[in-house]
């Protein structure tokens, strides 16, 4: 099941890049979007570098750049197409 050779770290890294383009494509410097998401400068960093964010921050800065309803969509896709593999059990 742990085979593959990607780490935690590195998905988190690109999530944290995802959110950096996101965030500059909208001209935002760190601390605009962590005062519109109510959050600190700090949380946007750690998540733009990362390191040490929880589900919420992303969700929030998901939400804010319109792109949670996509991210939902996706979840519920890969739920669904497990969903229709036959129980062993």
């Amino acid at each position: 099941m742990f085979t593959s050779s990607i780490k935690i770290k590195d998905v988190k890294s690109e999530i944290g890049l995802l959110v950096k383009s996101y965030r500059k494509g909208e001209k935002l410097s760190m601390q605009e979007l962590a005062d519109k998401l109510e959050l600190s400068r700090i949380t946007i960093q750690n998540l733009e570098s990362g390191k040490n964010f929880t589900i919420d921050t992303l969700l929030k800065a998901l939400q804010y750049f319109d792109k949670l309803s996509a991210f939902n969509d996706f979840v519920k896709g890969k739920r669904s197409e497990n969903e229709d593999v036959e129980s062993l059990y």
